[in-house]
């Protein structure tokens, strides 16, 4: 049986990026895949007979310029299409858009309130600011503040010094930790509205409302995204897969090996150090590194007996906070939706691709309201988007794709309701939303793909069906990710790394955790050549 260098447990977009590093620095690599599609939930897939979606994460808005550059991908397959500024219905014929162009915005809020317009600039200067503390983040590994030992207090300085020049930046990051989103706008802008379409971001994937407290950071992590050219936001030629299709195309010139339908059961740990794993079937692959983009929860308590994990770190991982109220929905249609507030000439461009559904903040907080107390929403916030309106490649000609995310939806329901009873009735009430936006809408529908938390942990592993592995709160960030002592993308098995999205800096298609990991792997690469743990 082949030895490898490095075995990578699950094919999402980071085990690809953790994987072609590796590869590309001369270190042989073999990606295990538990389904029969390699991607994670960065795939394209049929879900419909003739109609392709990106069936879990739908756009792309955080891969990161660097790792595009470094994996060559955009001459491996990756191609950009551009999404429509964000336009948002809010019933009738009422509507607002929000663009990058910020005097378009600027002329957008001003419909609303002049305050609100002439502040924007001041506003987004000072998010861009918080947003450039993040970025020079992104790529550090996180320190250990509270170990005493000469090593860590030196990593600790080293850092500190690097990023010196933040300043009283530092301050800001205060304020987004631990505010809610609705607090945070509220020292700026004054019409509802507009704390909407921004309050809106911290909605996504986070079990929270608006008004709970810590959400304001969330609205950044969504805005944090660095876009360069062809490589920037919007939609993949192809659907989400096309990325991880080139990422693997980028380490298969270097010889890594991806092998689908190959569940791990079980990291193999001899005297402290990971020295293999066993898959369902009984097969056993060795490897002097395992780097596991599974999440953390998974690796810890179901991959590796406890009996290897100290009693601390068991600890924080049973109280990482992983419960999911997102829900995705997968649409065929004759036609996209049509929205009455939508006037293509007044608005000069053919067709709104990105849309969000939420008329208010009211609106947004009584949607979590529901979940909170263990039901679905009867009216959810839903993010629409047509992808065939620019792609050509995922549905019959003259018909349309429409991918649709949206909260909240519990894990869990109350009183033993069980989501096979529920989830047609979900989905009638998000398809109500939309038609109340957009008449007819329904009318027009050949199937629907819906998708609950529970069908995302069982379908691609997210825990509770976590769209970033884990809530994005002060005491799960950073140094905390996935918890204290153990956020370094190392664990206290020697040879067993973290890439995944429970790691620094968290979820999102990023490939950034994919990135870290390999670099801290090839930093420990001699080390690990010495058959004793670390």
């Amino acid at each position: 049986m082949k030895t490898y260098d490095v075995i990578v447990i699950g094919s999402g977009h980071n085990g690809l990026v953790c994987g072609a590093y590796l590869a590309r620095s001369g270190l042989s690599t073999l990606v295990l895949e538990r389904r029969n599609i390699v991607g994670g939930a960065a795939v394209t897939e049929e879900f419909s007979p003739g109609f392709r979606a990106s069936r879990f994460s739908y756009v792309m808005s955080l891969l990161h310029p660097r790792i595009i550059r470094d994996l060559e991908l955009s001459s491996l397959g990756l191609a950009v299409l551009p999404a429509n500024d964000l336009f948002c219905p809010l019933g009738g014929d009422d509507y607002i858009l929000y663009s990058d162009d910020l005097p378009k915005t600027q002329a957008e809020f001003a419909r609303f309130s002049r305050h609100d317009a002439e502040i924007y600039p001041q506003f987004a200067r000072y998010l861009e600011e918080s947003a450039a503390v993040v970025r020079q983040l992104l790529f550090e590994t996180p320190v250990d503040p509270v170990r005493r030992s000469w090593k860590s207090f030196r990593r600790s300085a080293a850092l500190l010094w690097r990023h010196r020049s933040i300043g009283d930046r530092a301050y800001r990051m205060v304020d987004l930790l631990t505010q809610s989103a609705y607090d945070y706008l509220s020292a700026w802008f004054e019409h509802d509205t507009i704390k909407t379409v921004l309050a809106y971001y911290a909605s996504i994937g986070t079990f929270a409302g608006p008004r709970s407290p810590g959400t304001a950071y969330v609205i950044l992590h969504h805005l944090m995204g660095e876009h360069e050219g062809a490589a920037g936001w919007g939609f993949v030629r192809g659907g989400m897969g096309a990325i991880t299709a080139a990422i693997a195309r980028s380490g298969a010139r270097f010889g890594m090996e991806v092998m689908i339908e190959a569940p791990v059961a079980e990291v193999l740990v001899n005297d402290g150090r990971a020295t293999g794993v066993r898959t369902e079937d009984g097969r056993e692959l060795r490897a002097r590194v395992i780097a596991c983009n599974v999440a953390a929860p998974t690796l810890f308590k179901k991959l590796v007996a406890r009996s290897h994990l100290p009693a601390e770190l068991l600890r924080d991982i049973d109280t990482f906070r992983t419960f999911s109220t997102a829900f995705k929905m997968n649409i065929a249609a004759h036609e996209p939706p049509r929205y009455r507030a939508f006037d293509a000439a007044r608005l000069g461009f053919g067709y709104p691709t990105y849309v969000h559904i939420a008329p208010s903040i009211d609106y947004l907080e009584r949607a979590f309201d529901d979940a909170k107390y263990g039901w679905y929403s009867s009216r959810p916030f839903l993010t629409p988007v047509v992808p065939t309106i620019v792609d050509d490649s995922l549905a019959p000609a003259g018909k349309h794709v429409i991918n649709v995310f949206g909260g909240h939806a519990p894990y869990r329901l109350r009183e033993g309701a069980s989501w096979a009873q529920e989830k047609s009735n979900l989905t009638r009430a998000a398809l109500d939303v939309i038609d109340s936006m957009a008449p007819g809408f329904s009318s027009q529908i050949i199937d629907t793909e819906t998708l609950v938390a529970p069908d995302l942990e069982a379908i691609v592993g997210l825990p509770q069906g976590h769209i970033f592995h884990g809530e994005l709160c002060a005491d799960q960030l950073f140094w905390q990710r996935p918890a204290p002592h153990w956020a370094d993308y190392r664990t206290p098995i020697a040879g067993l790394y973290l890439c995944g999205s429970s790691a620094h800096p968290g979820g999102g298609v990023s490939g950034i955790p994919g990135h870290n990991a390999a670099r801290e792997i090839r930093r420990d690469w001699k080390r690990l050549r010495v058959r004793r743990a670390v």
